[in-house]
């Protein structure tokens, strides 16, 4: 019963810090391009290979 009087206002302000991150992270633009990502990552190209005796 001792350890409820810690563990409960811990996982409350756990609770309340993940809370608040997921709203910073809401406000911030986090979730507006969902789809941006995964074809940038699909449809990005390699930049051109250099030989070596090419300059840089």
């Amino acid at each position: 019963m001792q350890s409820l009087v810690v563990l409960v206002p811990l996982a409350l302000a756990l609770g309340l810090l993940g809370l608040w991150a997921f709203m910073w992270s809401l406000k911030s633009g986090q979730y507006e391009d969902l789809e941006g990502a995964g074809w940038r990552a699909i449809l990005d190209e390699d930049p051109p290979a250099t030989k070596p005796g090419d300059p840089a």
